[in-house]
């Protein structure tokens, strides 16, 4: 069973932002960075919170991380900073979301622990009729050996075929708006419309 006492959670923070423009992390939505709206969506469900990267997380409460020596460059990396990290923790899981997620739902932790519970799986993944969203997800921490053989030689994988090797249990959301990825000022600007909403 998954439980607050056994979980980490990980905020990924360390893309270039190159759409965007500037740190996504740092950009402001409804009075609150995109990065403070996705820690305090993964707050309640974690005993201790880390960011992958440094974008603009001072003032979070996070542990800061760096990718592994050697990793290319990626968000699996980070992930798996992530896991170390937890591990070193003596935590069995570790809740992952973007940074640039602000408008995941309050059911997100909850209905991705039931979907790893009720099938066992190492790894469960949100889904919605977009499509996976394969970096938003709960994931064993004994999956970090098999996650750094997959980064061993220097090159990154797709995430969802990391995800669909690693038996990944599917955890369903009906509203795909709220897996919104804030990649451009026009995506800001429906997030705040989306919030008004």
């Amino acid at each position: 069973m998954t439980a607050r006492d056994k979980t980490g959670g990980l905020i990924l923070a360390g893309g270039r932002s190159s759409r965007f423009g500037s740190p996504k992390a740092q950009a402001m939505l409804a009075g609150a960075s995109l990065a403070e709206h996705v820690a305090a969506r993964l707050r309640p469900y974690v005993r201790a919170l880390a960011v992958a990267g440094v974008q603009g997380t001072d003032g979070l409460g996070a542990d800061p991380l760096a990718d592994p020596p050697g990793a290319p460059a990626g968000p699996l990396s980070g992930v798996l900073a992530g896991l170390d990290w937890a591990a070193g923790k003596k935590l069995d899981w570790l809740l992952v979301a973007p940074c640039d997620a602000p408008l995941l739902p309050a059911e997100f932790a909850p209905r991705l622990a039931a979907a790893a519970d009720a099938s066992g799986a190492p790894l469960a993944i949100a889904a919605t009729a977009d499509g996976w969203q394969p970096l938003c997800g709960l994931w064993r921490t004994t999956l970090a050996g098999a996650l750094r053989a997959a980064l061993a030689d220097g090159r990154h994988p797709p995430v969802h075929r990391f995800a669909e090797e690693a038996g990944a249990a599917i955890a369903w959301f009906d509203d795909a708006s709220r897996f919104l990825n804030i990649n451009t000022t026009e995506d800001l600007a429906n997030a705040e419309a989306l919030i008004r909403r």
